[in-house]
């Protein structure tokens, strides 16, 4: 592994299926704008509780990407 500089951008992916999900579709949605995502970090995990049940995920990740030389 070479020498690299990193950006690192907070994002926030919700699901109503679950917590795998939601970082999925942030990450999903990251990528048709980021080039060289490389790593994430899940920092916070939320539940939206409607009518006393689970109506979606929200989980909050870090993501890195390398920075174009």
């Amino acid at each position: 592994m070479g020498e690299h500089v990193y950006k690192v951008i907070e994002l926030v992916g919700s699901s109503k299926t679950g917590i795998e999900d939601a970082v999925a579709n942030a990450l999903t949605k990251a990528s048709a704008t980021i080039r060289n995502m490389r790593w994430f970090e899940v920092v916070e995990t939320r539940g939206y509780v409607e009518n006393g049940t689970t109506a979606y995920w929200q989980v909050t990740i870090k993501l890195g990407f390398t920075v174009d030389e």
